[in-house]
């Protein structure tokens, strides 16, 4: 494998291609008119650009993509994350063009496409599901008959699909008809699909992930949990690994029901077993991601281990280099997704320009991103600009240094996550590890930001009125030093 096509934008791209150069790969940039002068174009060996800024002209227009590959004579397409990542046509197609994809299988893509599909899979392995149906839901009355056996709260979600669209909580049974009504409607809209199933709703569950690789060969490993449980709209904020609540046990069953699913589909690559797990720790599968996680750098920190290394490694049909027994936990790291959102209006969207970015730095910090200082951020894609993930030798040292560097980012221009993420990590129940999915619900509203961002301004004030007073109290002197002052000591007297 000498040249590989990235087919994505932003940070993940960069990264993708940084792990390439290191294995003395080459790649090729694919990008839209609005990402013209972005690090990842300006980074790769070569760059095409394939169409107008909307994603549907330009990042998604998969046979335009083969094209450059083949063009460009690319080994390989690496699909990043989101886009085309969990396209499964996509994935046949690039295979059936003589090019590798860097990613599982179309069938594998497939299969755990469909949320009810994988529980069928995952089922036959004994995985733990949440009581509900294991088929599309086909009429009112059979919904009815479901609730008897369940009872409310019930979720119901879209079979295809993910991000929490067409998904709604019903909690009694005058709701029903108008939610499913309403949730087959918007998956639909987004996935072309309007199949939906009913769900317990688990109240106050974490969401814990289990990262699993595997090779062709039949060997699958899981590299631990990663805890998501801090989301706003179902998409995830802050993201640790390991989770503080797990037990060795526990942790060792959640991997096996993991790798148990991955076998399931017949399943190679990097890929992300997602549960429910209750108050009890009684954990429920969730789905399946076919794809790196946006949240994989904690993974790389505890296990030393490059992800995307070792899913080229995997699509050249190389057996993993190592074992179960191999993999040990060292340490903790903590993510923050930097997004262009206002915390203090309901985490909407926000663009504008980087006047000022300056990343944090220092033993233990790393950052993802993809923009540089002077750059717009534009309205057509995700709002996430960038990851900042801190490792420590214990979770207390991670939460620490993660404080610090945020302390350390500056960003003016836009609103971000920051200020949020400075809170959160400060709070009881984050500081203790006892939260859920129900976190910012719970915990967070625009007053707590300004109360946190008052009463740093306070500390600050106090701290500059304390430096002023201290240097300019004067030094005790004898009579000979009152005839003759330094000038140094005339500087700070002043200051």
């Amino acid at each position: 494998m000498n040249k590989i096509l990235v087919a994505n934008r932003g940070e993940i791209a960069l990264r993708i291609m940084r792990s390439a150069r290191e294995m003395g790969i080459k790649t090729v940039a694919v990008y839209s008119e609005a990402d013209r002068t972005m690090p990842f174009v300006l980074f790769a060996d070569e760059a095409v650009c394939i169409g107008p800024a909307p994603s549907n002209q330009s990042y998604l227009l998969g046979e335009k993509i083969i094209a450059v590959a083949k063009e460009k004579n690319a080994d390989a397409i690496h699909p990043g994350y989101g886009f085309l990542s969990e396209n499964a046509k996509f994935a046949e197609q690039v295979t059936a063009a003589g090019i590798t994809f860097i990613g599982p299988s179309a069938s594998s893509i497939e299969v755990m496409g469909s949320k009810l599909a994988a529980k069928q899979a995952a089922q036959k392995f004994g995985v733990p599901m949440v009581p509900g149906t294991e088929t599309p839901l086909r009429s009112l009355e059979e919904a009815k008959e479901v609730v008897k056996k369940t009872g409310f709260p019930i979720l119901i979600k879209a079979s295809a699909g993910g991000g929490g669209k067409g998904m709604r909580i019903v909690n009694e049974p005058s709701e029903l008809e108008e939610q499913i009504r309403m949730a087959k409607s918007e998956a639909l809209s987004a996935f072309g699909d309007d199949a939906v199933f009913i769900e317990k709703y688990v109240g106050s569950p974490k969401h814990i992930e289990i990262q699993i690789l595997g090779d062709k060969h039949g060997n699958c490993v899981y590299l631990f949990e990663r805890e998501c449980s801090i989301q706003r709209r179902h998409q995830k904020l802050i993201e640790e690994a390991p989770s503080s609540c797990l037990t060795p046990a526990i942790r060792a069953a959640m991997g096996q029901c993991a790798v148990d699913v991955a076998k399931a589909c017949n399943y190679y690559g990097a890929g992300t077993v997602e549960f429910l797990v209750d108050e009890a720790l009684n954990f429920y599968f969730l789905e399946m991601n076919t794809r790196l996680q946006v949240e994989h750098p904690v993974t790389e920190l505890i296990t030393g281990l490059d992800l995307v290394k070792e899913q080229i490694k995997i699509a050249r049909g190389e057996k993993l280099s190592f074992s179960q027994d191999d993999l040990k936990i060292n340490g903790h790291a903590i993510e923050l997704r930097i997004c262009a959102e206002d915390p203090m209006n309901n985490f909407l969207p926000d663009t504008g320009k980087l006047e000022t970015y300056i990343r944090p730095q220092g033993y233990g910090v790393r950052v993802d991103d993809g923009y540089e200082q002077g750059m717009d951020i534009p309205i057509f894609y995700d709002p996430m600009i960038a990851k900042l993930i801190a490792w420590g030798s214990n979770r207390d040292e991670a939460r620490h240094r993660l404080i610090r560097a945020i302390e350390e980012y500056i960003v003016k221009g836009i609103k971000t996550t920051l200020p949020f993420g400075h809170w959160a990590l400060q709070q009881p129940a984050f500081i203790e590890g006892n939260f859920d999915t129900n976190f910012i619900s719970k915990f967070f509203t625009p007053q707590a930001l300004q109360e946190n961002n008052l009463k740093e301004e306070q500390v600050a004030a106090i701290l500059a009125a304390y430096v002023w007073q201290q240097q300019n109290v004067p030094l005790q002197s004898t009579s000979e030093d009152q005839k003759t002052v330094s000038n140094w000591k005339k500087r700070n007297m002043l200051r």
